[in-house]
């Protein structure tokens, strides 16, 4: 009698992996969809983004406004969803969103401190443009995003002034411009795992009944505990400052942009798929830990006149949502990767320091 083998793959084929992919900043290409041109929000057309740095000894934080769409985005209005991962946050905007369903401003990230400043320099923005506000108009309702750069930044001098939010919109506006990642806007003095975190961005595109669409996302990269970071389902060991408690106190901001004709529903729970991304890097949304997703649509505009009408669409079948929902978790665990490898060390207040990526596993670079 003689056996069968199981298999006639060699030996050597079944043990060697392939080279994983890289991406165009030499990280892991995670997931199965391919990215867009530029792997980056703005693969999703008409968003565009600004940065303002802040880098001065002890001060180390800034602005970065997101712009989903050029023109009046008060009177014609983007659909949009949120999604409350877990709620230790300070943002201003959300509700209205939450229960209106529609974005109507840009939208800023930038540090805890920083949020009523940010408010008010997108009011006297819109005040500019639009005069009749709060008069014959409607009061705007300004998106503001944060995360507590505190262990870098001097975050009690109040250092963030309109002028810096004006100016990153202003660049925003000039379109091309804020694709930097890493230590630059409000990403600055943001930490991600005990490492330096910041901005990330990156984009999938996918394919529902012949028509081709972009999912794009942006992160404001502040969370995670030491030691529990996963870089494409690798552990990775981070050595910590002996003063600093090794528990989850930062954040996250997950903003995600699509070209597909979704609806406020929709898009909430296209949302609330970034959670799975996130998950996939080692968070656990820690109870200090204010993580938020917000997700909007560039297929639609919703005039704010009560005299116009209202868009008559045909919306994403359902079933297409699967496609969706698998964009958004592998564009946020993207965009995580990409704040963790472009990120430049910052040393600000008290000294304190964070280590790169690179610094602390460059294996993950070879």
């Amino acid at each position: 009698m003689h056996s069968t083998p199981s298999s006639t793959v060699p030996d050597a084929a079944l043990t060697a992996a392939p080279a994983r992919p890289r991406s165009r900043l030499g990280a892991p290409q995670v997931g199965l969809l391919p990215s867009g041109p530029r792997d980056h929000i703005t693969d999703v057309a008409g968003v565009s983004l600004g940065h303002c740095t802040l880098d001065e000894g002890p001060v180390q934080t800034g602005a970065t406004v997101l712009l989903p769409q050029p023109g009046d985005l008060f009177m014609h209005k983007l659909p949009a969803g949120v999604a409350v991962i877990n709620g230790f946050g300070k943002s201003a905007g959300l509700m209205q969103v939450q229960e209106l369903g529609t974005l109507e401003s840009p939208i800023a990230l930038t540090s805890t401190f920083g949020v009523g400043t940010a408010f008010n320099a997108l009011v006297r923005d819109a005040i500019a443009h639009m005069p009749e506000l709060a008069r014959s108009l409607p009061t705007v309702n300004p998106l503001v995003l944060e995360c507590n750069d505190g262990w870098l930044n001097d975050a009690q001098a109040l250092a963030l002034q309109e002028a810096h939010v004006a100016q990153a919109l202003a660049l925003a506006r000039q379109g091309g411009a804020g694709l930097e990642e890493g230590s630059v806007g409000a990403g600055r003095g943001m930490s991600c795992h005990g490492l330096k975190g910041g901005i990330g961005s990156a984009s999938r595109c996918l394919r529902w009944r012949g028509q081709g669409y972009t999912l794009g996302a942006l992160v404001l990269a502040n969370q995670g505990r030491p030691g529990a970071l996963l870089v494409d389902g690798r552990r990775v060991a981070v050595p910590l400052p002996s003063t600093e408690p090794p528990t989850e106190r930062g954040s996250i901001i997950i903003l995600l942009a699509t070209d597909a004709l979704l609806d406020a529903r929709q898009l909430t729970r296209v949302a609330r798929r970034a959670a799975a991304g996130l998950a996939r890097t080692g968070s656990d949304y820690g109870h200090g830990s204010g993580d938020i997703a917000l997700a909007f649509s560039t297929a639609l505009r919703i005039p704010q006149r009560p005299t116009a009408p209202m868009p008559a669409v045909a919306l994403l079948h359902e079933a297409a949502l699967d496609l969706f929902f698998q964009a958004a978790a592998e564009a946020t665990e993207q965009a995580i990767l990409h704040a963790l490898y472009a990120a430049t060390p910052v040393t600000g207040r008290d000294g304190h320091r964070r280590l790169t990526l690179r610094e602390a596993a460059p294996e993950f670079f070879a």
